[in-house]
């Protein structure tokens, strides 16, 4: 048995949402669109069985974890259920693979699904880190992307895990049907006022399986155009900065880089990761699996023993490549000149002279995109991959 390169990430997908959003594609389900096995109170036993199963897999296959260094709780909304559920989770994980020394525990919540209580238990329990999903602090665009939470209430949601000692992330999206430049100028300017040191800002993408795609079609939403867009991304730059955020990643910012999360930079870098949950993806060196995405026919497999594995692909090293270049040149850090294909490199030069990439990090070997290059990022990515 051999120890595997690099640190273990683990995301824990919980796919319960008390109301389905109509923007929303992710693999989630509200109470009545669950079927037997699936349900939120069996959920835990599901997910610490995959866990035991993922262990056994990875074992077999000659990869030894030392630690863990991230956990991220994702959905969905993990905090619909009880406190007490994801602690056991976690400390399941943590009796299967120790967690580094400051390892980095987030959580996603919505405002209106937390108390004092519930945030000082998960700090207890050992979450380190929670992610609101404040989307906007106007109730007209609140409306539209059906959250149901009151706008005024997220400052109090800060408070409270602040006083539990966890850090805290506001995420943010922008570009909603009918939003104005100045919805989201309000938007921002409320959650730096909650005082918090990491922000994620996401252009709102309009799947077209989505309730809100079919509104489009209907003429009842119209969605902005590119320079909106763009308008809107600058506006959120220049406030973030202002109150003394970095961008590190296109869409994230944070006050210092000890604040940036680190669950994600794992992805943006290649590391390995567990995919816990219905219709969860974990990589391993390259092998990419996702499983099952219905939390019924998620929890049948499991409960015969097996892994609840939909499919799997083994990427090639021409793969892995064009995958390190679409995510390492999103961050700040940038990507290695070197990485790059030879007879593409030409184009670093015709990149930096349109303004896209910064002259000096070029010359020091790395390729780092400007805010304009951040704008136009998906251009610059396809001129570099081979």
């Amino acid at each position: 048995m051999s120890a595997a390169q690099g640190p273990l990430s683990v995301y824990i997908h919980v796919p319960f949402c008390a109301v389905r959003c109509g923007y929303c594609d992710f693999n989630t389900y509200t109470a009545t669109e669950l079927g037997g096995g699936g349900s939120q109170a069996e959920y835990p036993a599901n997910a610490m069985r995959e866990m035991d199963l993922t262990l056994a897999d990875d074992r077999a296959a000659g990869y030894e974890y030392d630690a863990v260094s991230t956990v991220f709780f994702g959905g969905g909304t993990p905090t619909l259920l009880p406190a007490d559920d994801l602690v056991a989770m976690l400390e399941h994980l943590r009796s299967l693979i120790p967690l580094a020394d400051g390892a980095e525990v987030t959580t996603e919540a919505n405002p209106d699904s937390v108390t004092r209580a519930s945030l000082s238990r998960l700090a207890d329990g050992g979450i380190t880190r929670v992610s609101f999903g404040m989307q906007s602090a106007v109730p007209s665009v609140l409306a539209t992307l059906d959250r149901t939470h009151d706008p005024e209430k997220v400052p109090q949601a800060v408070a409270w895990a602040r006083e539990a000692g966890l850090e805290v992330s506001l995420d943010l999206i922008y570009g909603t049907p009918g939003e104005t430049l100045g919805d989201v100028e309000t938007s921002v300017r409320a959650a730096l006022a909650c005082g918090v040191d990491h922000l994620s800002a996401y252009s709102l993408i309009i799947e077209g399986n989505t309730a809100m795609a079919r509104q489009l079609r209907r003429g009842e939403l119209e969605a902005p155009d590119a320079d909106d867009m763009a308008d809107k991304y600058e506006l959120i730059d220049d406030l973030a900065r202002a109150d003394g955020l970095s961008w590190y990643e296109v869409s994230n910012f944070a006050r210092t880089p000890a604040r940036r999360s680190r669950h994600n930079l794992a992805y943006w870098q290649g590391g390995d990761w567990w995919g816990i949950g219905p219709g969860a993806h974990r990589h391993r060196d390259g092998l990419r699996a996702w499983n099952l995405k219905h939390p019924s026919r998620y929890a049948a497999t499991l409960a015969a023993d097996t892994l609840p594995v939909a499919d799997s692909e083994q990427l090639s090293a021409e793969d892995r490549l064009v995958e390190r270049i679409m995510l390492e040149l999103r961050i700040a850090d940038g990507l290695a000149v070197e990485a790059i294909p030879a007879p593409r490199r030409h184009q670093l030069a015709v990149h930096r002279d349109r303004g896209h990439l910064e002259a000096a990090a070029l010359e020091d070997g790395r390729a780092v995109l400007t805010r304009e290059g951040r704008l136009l990022a998906d251009a610059v990515i396809r001129d570099l991959v081979p």
